[in-house]
Order: C-alpha cells, then sequence, then structure tokens
C-alpha cells in the first residue's frame, strides 16, 4: 500500500489543499469547499510517513478556523460557524483514522513479513490445497522435495504427488477428512510413500491441518522424508533376523550334537549377548537420534529468544546511525558504534551458552566472577531495552550508592535482559516498567516491577520449568525458556529468585545475588 517515493500524490495533495484554502477565501459562506481538505488528508495514506499525514491534517484544520473568520456580508454568522465547526471535527477525524489505517497496516505488513518466513524456510515441505484436492501453494522445502520447478505444481490435482496404486484409497481418504476435518498425524502404524517428479517413490511422514476461508476448506500438509529412518529400520530387522538365525542354528547344532552341549551353550550365550548388545546399541543410536532433534529444536527456540535483544539493538543504532551525518554528530555516532560492538559480543557470547548447553548441564561450566559497578550495568541495560519497549513504555532505573559487585556481568546481564524482555511483552502500551537494585551485606537484590498480565497461582509452580509458558500468554510470543535461562544462570551464581505476581495487576520478580568477594 505504501510507497517509499510518492512525489505525484505528495504534490496532488498540496495543489487540492491550496485550491480549498482559496476557495474558502473567495467564497467563505460554502462550507462544501472543506471537503478538498478531507481528499487531502485521505490521499496521505498512500504516503509511507506518518509525518505527511499530520501536516495536511494540521493545515486543513488551521484553514478551517481560518475560513470561520474571513469577512462576509448577508450571511447569518452564527451558521457559519456551525458549518466550519462541523468541518473542523471531520478534518480532525480523518487525520485520526488515516492515522490509526497506516499504522495497522505497517502491523499487518510486519506479521505477513513474520509468516512468509517461516513458510519459505521452513525444513519441511509445506503444501496447501483447497477443497477440490487442486494444489494452491507450495514452500521450496516441498518443490525440493518433489523435484519440481517454480510453479509447476499450483493448480494440478494432489494425487499427481502420490504413487498411482494409492489414488483410489487417497481418494475415499480426501473425501473423508473434507467431511470430518481436524489436525492430525499421518503415518502411524502404516507406510506412506509420495512420489517425486521424475517417477521415483519415497517414504514420508504427513501431518495435516486445515482452516476455512470465505467458506472454503483448505488443507495444509506438512511433509517429512523419512527415507533415512526406514533405511535404518530395515537394518535393524536385517540384523535381528540374522541373529535369530544364528541363535536357531545354535539351537539346532545343541540338538544334533549332544557331546558338544557345554559348548553350543557358551556358543548360544554369546549369540544371545550379542544380540542384546546389538539391540542396546540400536535403540542407543534411535534415541540420540530423537535426542539430537529435541536439542536441535530447543537451541532454535533458545536462539530466537535471546537473540532478539542484541539483534534489535544493533539495528536500532544503526538506524541511529544513518541520521548523524554531520561531524557535530561524532559524539552520537560514537555512542551508537559502541552500542552495536556490545551487542554483537553480547550475541556472541550467547551463542557460545546455547552451543555449551550439554556441558551446563553437566556442570563443565563455571561462573567467571570479575567486580563490576551495577549502576553501569544497570544503566546499559536500560538504555538497551528502552529502545525495544513497546509505545508509551518507560523503563525507571533506580539504584542508590555505587556498589562494585563481584560476580559474572555477562550472566548477570542477561538474566536482566530477560526479566526486563518479560516485562516489556507481557505489559501494555504506556504502562511502566521498573528496575531497582537494594544493597544487602553479602550481596545485591534487585527487582523487576511490572503492570501487565500477572501470573496465575496454579502456573507458579512450573515458571521455571524449560519450554512451560502460562496459560494466559498463548497469544503472545515465547518460547517458554527465559525464566528456566535465568534459573540456571542463579544456580552457577548461587542466587535466588522470588517471583509475586497477581492476574491483571503485574508481577515482581527479585534476584538476591551474593558478591563473590565476601
Amino acid at each position: 500500500m505504501f510507497k517509499e517515493k510518492s512525489p505525484h500524490i505528495l504534490l496532488f495533495c498540496s495543489i487540492v489543499t491550496l485550491t480549498t484554502g482559496v476557495l474558502q477565501w473567495l467564497n467563505p459562506a460554502l462550507s462544501f469547499f472543506d471537503g478538498g481538505l478531507l481528499i487531502a488528508i485521505l490521499l496521505t495514506i498512500f504516503l509511507k510517513k506518518d509525518g505527511y499525514t499530520t501536516l495536511f491534517g494540521g493545515i486543513s484544520v488551521a484553514l478551517v478556523i481560518a475560513a470561520s473568520f474571513y469577512p462576509q456580508e448577508g450571511v447569518d454568522q452564527r451558521q457559519i460557524l456551525f458549518q466550519h465547526l462541523f468541518a473542523l471535527i471531520t478534518v480532525v477525524l480523518a487525520t485520526v483514522f488515516v492515522l490509526y489505517l497506516k499504522k495497522l497496516y505497517r502491523s499487518l505488513e510486519s506479521e505477513q513479513q513474520q509468516v512468509k518466513a517461516l513458510f519459505e524456510h521452513a525444513a519441511e515441505g509445506i503444501i496447501l490445497t483447497d477443497d477440490q484436492g487442486k494444489i494452491v501453494l507450495l514452500n521450496p522445502a516441498a518443490y525440493r522435495l518433489f523435484q519440481y520447478d517454480q510453479d509447476e505444481l499450483p493448480g494440478q490435482s494432489i494425487d499427481v504427488l502420490i504413487p498411482q496404486r494409492f489414488h483410489h484409497r487417497h481418494a475415499a481418504n480426501r473425501e473423508s477428512f473434507y467431511h470430518h476435518p481436524g489436525n492430525r498425524s499421518m503415518g502411524m502404524g502404516r507406510d506412506l510413500f509420495a512420489r517425486r517428479k521424475d517417477g521415483s517413490e519415497f517414504p514420508v511422514e504427513i501431518s495435516l491441518g486445515h482452516y476455512q476461508q470465505l467458506g472454503r476448506l483448505f488443507v495444509i500438509a506438512f511433509v517429512v522424508d523419512i527415507t533415512q529412518r526406514k533405511l535404518s529400520e530395515r537394518e535393524l530387522l536385517a540384523r535381528q533376523k540374522q541373529l535369530e538365525k544364528i541363535t536357531e542354528d545354535m539351537r539346532s547344532l545343541n540338538t544334533g550334537l549332544e557331546a558338544k552341549v557345554e559348548q553350543r551353550t557358551f556358543i548360544l550365550r554369546e549369540a544371545l549377548q550379542e544380540l542384546e548388545k546389538s539391540q542396546e546399541e540400536l535403540s542407543e543410536a534411535l534415541s540420540k537420534e530423537k535426542e539430537l532433534g529435541e536439542i536441535k529444536s530447543r537451541f532454535v527456540s533458545m536462539a530466537s529468544h535471546e537473540f532478539r535483544t542484541p539483534l534489535s539493538t544493533i539495528l536500532s543504532s544503526a538506524n541511529l546511525l544513518s541520521r548523524y551525518t554531520s561531524t557535530e554528530d561524532q559524539d552520537k555516532r560514537d555512542k551508537h558504534i559502541k552500542r552495536t560492538k556490545d551487542a554483537v559480543k553480547h550475541l556472541n557470547n550467547l551463542l557460545e551458552d546455547f552451543l555449551s548447553l550439554g556441558k551446563l548441564q553437566e556442570g563443565k561450566i563455571k561462573a567467571d566472577p570479575s567486580p563490576f559497578s551495577v549502576r553501569d550495568l544497570l544503566e546499559e541495560v536500560t538504555e538497551e531495552m528502552q529502545s525495544l519497549a513497546k509505545e508509551g513504555q518507560v523503563i525507571h532505573c533506580r539504584y542508590d550508592g555505587d556498589r562494585v559487585l563481584v560476580s559474572d556481568k555477562r550472566m548477570v546481564k542477561n538474566i536482566l535482559i530477560n526479566l526486563l524482555s518479560n516485562a516489556v511483552k507481557f505489559s501494555a502500551e504506556g504502562a511502566p516498567i521498573e528496575l531497582g537494585a537494594k544493597s544487602r551485606p553479602a550481596g545485591i537484590a534487585i527487582s523487576v516491577r511490572d503492570e501487565g498480565i500477572g501470573i496465575s497461582i496454579e502456573d507458579r509452580q512450573h515458571l521455571f520449568s524449560s519450554f512451560f509458558r502460562g496459560a494466559n500468554v498463548i497469544n503472545i510470543e515465547g518460547t517458554g525458556l527465559g525464566l528456566h535461562i535465568v534459573k540456571r544462570y542463579l544456580d552457577l551464581l548461587h542466587g535466588s529468585i522470588q517471583l509475586d505476581s497477581e492476574l491483571g495487576k503485574g508481577t515482581v520478580v527479585t534476584i538476591e545475588l551474593p558478591s563473590s568477594d565476601n
């Protein structure tokens, strides 16, 4: 909808506004000329910057007010004032409406970009079909999976991707699904196969979802190539059959050669042990494969949660740097360059933490305490997080004194960023957020207070578990790892955490950190 450069629209709006102003001066008794101002304001919806809408809205307000005082004879002045008052209200409402509509479109464009990125970069093949079984859309992974070129599949029947021998059964299953749609996983207990462009077949695992749009049913299929898994299963079965054959041979030899009972019994025992060992090894291999998939999924979730803040800091500083072009702005440029470097450094530290998560669980990673200023750290975190706050949200930082704490600064900073990110995320626009610290004899207590949606009593006991999310935050993005990571860091720092919350009234999270020099 918006355009980066719209000189023709801007020129037209200016001409309409100027012409309306002249006509108002020449015919002040005719208030319908004010409609030209409304046209100019409404046309600014095609200009990306809100400043243009505000500018033409302000000019229109001024022209309407001025027109009500133009000299005129033989006209009821009171009637003219009422007419222009109505026009003034209409101009103001039109300006507010256009600003709101532009904000709404920007939000929709942002969400569309996120959904598009998720669709195009998904590792699984995603296929969208309509209620006639026609392919509507595929993601790049699906094209690679079935070895088709772009735009070859849309409009064709989904049967083109299914082996010919399954067409009849698939048609019946599809009709059954359309009559009783639901989200379901397929392939459990039976083998499913798909067909590539060259006619070759491969085993797949498919999950189905659906949604309604304009009275039509659309089905989403998530397709995973499980060729390697099937090969592993066949190898396992082959080895089991081989071992079973060896066992049977041992039993036959034992029956036919009574003189060698002890020797054959020993061989049989060894064969059985080898069978058990092989089964254990294969079971362990499959378990590790599943565990690897879970670790990968958790890592992606952690990365998306933990990398957002430093990446946003880099983006914010880069945007601000582009505004400082004069020599006098060198200090400001240096400031944001430093913020960018710090954010990149922080990003690198986070990556190292996630890659060494296994060592964390084994207790191989230790805290690296060093002295640092608590005041400086609080101000640094506040400045970084303020740039990520919602509209109207202000992070208030308060700390009396300038105590030097001996602890792991990187871990403490990660803890505060996690807590402030939650406060920003679960609070409404314009809601205040407080970050405060108090010195204690053996360390320091830091608290984060918000006026957000709060946490129920039932959910509090699970908050520090990985991937747990409260029942009232289903529609808010997040992975459920933030407080779990905070708890792990505090365990390494020998600290503690306390949470006090009430639904609809906000949350207070307090952490206590000991100083390593005590």
